[in-house]
């Protein structure tokens, strides 16, 4: 079964297409504002390809690992107003991102649901954890030791990440237990927030028929 959807609000005009789990776990979204213009193609029974142009490279580099560590395979690109800063490109692309995998989870029958994991690289340590639930909410414990990577303003990192799991519909808790590195604590942010994708967006094979909730919905 596929759905279209094509609707305004305000300066933004969405285009939401869906293939529901029965046939592929799938979603495209195309989001165009005053600010930003972006569209993303997912599959979340993928092997990790990517496609990715946002017009911010550490940005880039970031989903890239989102991709190939969920096993989501993710064709997205962003035209923003990176004349004025990054800020409106970073949040959108975790707004459209949220909105395909929500797109693509469905009803969400046969999940996993829940995962979590501490994530090392080199001298850091990040713990991620969600729950595909339905309601969105994020707990950021992070900071980090210089305000930028690169030209990439580190304060940016959450202002994506919130807007990924209003979006997505899921429960998010990120914290960075130690790191030196804003290059590594971001990363090891990404990472595991991917792996942990990877196994609560998985079917589960003992309940591929049921949602995962005594309520019956999520």
């Amino acid at each position: 079964m596929a759905f279209v959807t094509l609707y305004w609000y305000g300066n933004e005009t969405v285009l939401e297409s869906f293939v529901s789990k029965s046939m592929k776990r799938t979603a495209k979204i195309d989001r165009k504002t005053a600010e930003t213009e972006i569209s993303a193609e997912i599959n979340l029974d993928g092997t990790g390809e990517y496609d990715i142009d946002t017009g911010i490279g550490f940005l880039d580099h970031m989903l890239e690992q989102l991709s190939r560590h969920s096993l989501v395979d993710i064709k997205l690109q962003a035209k923003g107003d990176l004349h004025i800063d990054a800020h409106h490109t970073s949040e959108d692309t975790g707004i459209v991102l949220g909105q395909a995998i929500s797109k693509a989870l469905g009803n969400r029958v046969g999940i996993t649901r829940y995962a979590s994991l501490d994530l090392a690289m080199d001298e850091t340590l990040t713990r991620a954890a969600v729950d595909v639930s339905g309601r969105p909410y994020l707990i950021w414990q992070v900071e980090f030791p210089t305000l930028k990577v690169g030209n990439f303003d580190t304060e940016l990192f959450r202002e994506f990440f919130q807007a990924f799991a209003q979006n997505a519909g899921i429960t998010l808790h990120i914290k960075n237990h130690y790191g030196e590195n804003s290059h590594h604590i971001a990363e090891t942010c990404f990472k595991a927030v991917a792996r942990i994708l990877r196994m609560a967006l998985e079917i589960d094979p003992r309940q591929k028929d049921r949602i995962p909730s005594t309520k019956g919905s999520l």
